[in-house]
């Protein structure tokens, strides 16, 4: 129970706040932001406010934003629906109801025939079931409409679409999801470096050396800095520390600065195993701070350190040929929640800051549907000066997500063999 609670809060944070990215930009840039929605499915509960619907759904699992003109927004009523239109005192109107779950005795009952809700503004249809004179009512630009699950959001003017803002509104609307999520990523490590109490430094500096081990053997001792390992700097102790685990039971060369001397020390990394990979070890730990400015700085060279794993990752997959097993999907995601719930609340907010720089870097690459393709999308149009075309757009963004959903399902069916069936 406790690794499906955390899952779910984790899973809800970074989603949430990636959402909520695009929600202030999106308000920002003059759009009309529908509705912000936390949890999917039934509507639990509505509250509308300065033109946004915010609701609360029962899945507790992420949230949505649905901003006016996008693609994800559908706000076309279809003809033969049956409505119930509320008049104000000028006989324009301000809310549409078309679930049948809400009733309001002053609003007029119409079988609309034709309605256009984003330029002319105007609803057609048979009032009161008189099917032989067809009405027409000017629509309030901003009027309302109950959609089927009771839900009240305002209609979607042209005025105040996503596609007519500018090409660079909108480019930052799509890049504020993702940078939200990078911002989380460091917050997140600052608050588990408070915690903490002290953090390592991030710099190639030995905090010190234990007894016994490979590194103390070839001389190595405390504030010493490794400076390169085989040729290859190490100006960080993420680079120090893969160069070391990357040959395990190999001879090595390191540079080292010890004092106001540098020396050469020659020494092989011992071969531990750990989830089946091979790894080397030489008994080193980093140089630790624990001052407030150490703590703050922990947080973006953690965050650093995890962004350079994933990019390393992301060119393995491009440069060394595509395995699903480098990638994980919700299950795979809970199956590494639970493991980490057991090991306490640092670990876990640590957790959180990895994914939600992973989710954040995912998002960017160029793949229609996610935020890095309607940023290709954007600068295409820059550079072209003109709109895409909104069926060549579709297109696109069809193929996008076919291709996400595909992946999707061969990821979790992955996973589901990788941590469960095995």
């Amino acid at each position: 129970m406790t690794a499906i609670i955390t899952f779910i809060i984790v899973f809800g944070i970074l989603v949430i706040v990636h959402e909520f990215g695009h929600y202030y930009a999106a308000k920002k840039s003059g759009i009309l932001v529908r509705e912000f929605s936390v949890g999917m499915g039934p509507k639990i509960v509505a509250y509308r406010k300065n033109h946004t619907t915010y609701t609360l759904r029962l899945l507790p699992l992420g949230g949505y934003v649905r901003m006016a003109g996008a693609q994800e927004d559908d706000s076309e009523i279809q003809p033969g629906t049956m409505a119930s239109l509320v008049l104000n005192d000028d006989d324009k109107v301000t809310k549409i109801i078309t679930s049948s779950k809400v009733y309001d005795a002053n609003a007029v009952p119409v079988q609309i025939s034709k309605a256009d809700l984003v330029d002319d503004l105007v609803i057609e249809g048979y009032e009161n079931g008189d099917e032989t004179v067809t009405k027409k009512y000017s629509v309030d630009h901003d009027a309302t409409i109950v959609e089927e699950d009771g839900t009240e959001v305002q209609i979607a003017p042209r005025d105040v679409q996503l596609q007519s803002v500018s090409v660079w509104k909108r480019m930052i609307t799509n890049f504020a999801g993702p940078f939200n999520n990078f911002i989380l990523a460091i917050v997140a490590a600052i608050i588990a470096a408070f915690m903490m109490g002290s953090v390592g430094t991030g710099t190639n500096q030995l905090g010190g050396v234990q007894n016994g081990s490979v590194a103390q053997k070839a001389g190595l001792k405390a504030n010493d800095k490794i400076l390169s390992v085989n040729g290859k700097k190490t100006n960080s102790w993420a680079t120090l520390t893969e160069s070391i685990q990357n040959n395990p039971g190999k001879n090595m060369t390191l540079n080292v600065e010890s004092g106001n001397k540098t020396e050469q020390v020659k020494l092989t990394p011992k071969t531990v195993k750990q989830s089946g990979q091979k790894y080397g070890m030489i008994g080193i730990t980093a140089k630790l701070d624990s001052s407030v400015l150490g703590k703050i700085k922990y947080g973006f060279t953690y965050s650093w350190s995890t962004s350079l794993t994933i990019f390393h990752a992301l060119g393995k997959m491009v440069s060394g040929g595509f395995n699903i097993n480098q990638l994980s999907g919700p299950v795979g995601i809970y199956s590494m929640t639970s493991k980490v719930a057991s090991t306490g609340l640092i670990n876990i907010i640590l957790f959180t800051s990895m994914l939600s720089m992973n989710l954040g870097i995912v998002n960017l690459i160029p793949i229609p549907a996610l935020d890095g393709g309607k940023i290709l999308l954007n600068i295409v149009e820059a550079i072209r000066r003109k709109p895409i075309p909104e069926q060549y757009e579709n297109v696109i963004t069809l193929i996008g997500v076919g291709i996400l959903v595909l992946l999707m399902v061969a990821v979790t069916w992955n996973d589901i063999q990788r941590f469960f069936i095995k």
